[in-house]
């Protein structure tokens, strides 16, 4: 092989080239290729980061959102509950005559209770699969650059039925 002629007197001087040309192609690639390569590696380290505290920040607000649909519910349950206590109380103290009118008005009042109770569940409800829905359909569209809504629809529906909830 020529290349291993050690006898050759041009050897050093090829030599002498190859560390000159590889240390101006180690200059300017440590120089100029490399520091933007690091950049474009820093920028996308700094916006997958920030989409996590995004994503966080929505899962945190989902989670109020359902404590307090929770904690409305169970409001709304007790105060139900109690007027029927303090009605079957005042129904026992009355008289036999008024006990039927009476009944009659506590069954609709429980039958009122339980619609507001039912209709704010499903109000709150839709509107947790709502939220649910938007912060899913953000989030697959800032990780992958596009949604399909009836996609991210389904998949919420079916969570939610999974959890006995939708």
């Amino acid at each position: 092989m020529p290349q291993l002629d050690f006898g050759n007197p041009l050897l050093i001087a090829q030599i002498v080239w190859l560390l000159i040309i590889f240390g101006f192609l180690y200059y300017v690639l440590s120089t100029y290729a490399l520091p933007r390569v690091e950049s474009v590696l820093e920028a996308r380290r700094v916006r997958i980061a920030s989409d996590l505290e995004a994503a966080q920040a929505a899962k945190l607000e989902a989670d109020a959102a359902m404590a307090a649909h929770r904690e409305a519910t169970g409001r709304a349950r007790a105060e139900a509950q109690a007027a029927i206590a303090g009605a079957l109380q005042q129904a026992q103290a009355e008289a036999q005559a008024r006990t039927d009118a009476l009944n009659a008005r506590l069954a609709s009042q429980v039958a009122e209770a339980e619609a507001r109770i039912a209709a704010s569940r499903d109000s709150a409800m839709g509107a947790l699969r709502q939220v649910a829905s938007d912060t899913a359909e953000s989030l697959v569209a800032k990780l992958t650059g596009r949604a399909d809504r009836g996609a991210v629809d389904a998949a919420v529906g079916r969570v939610l039925s999974a959890r006995g909830q939708g």
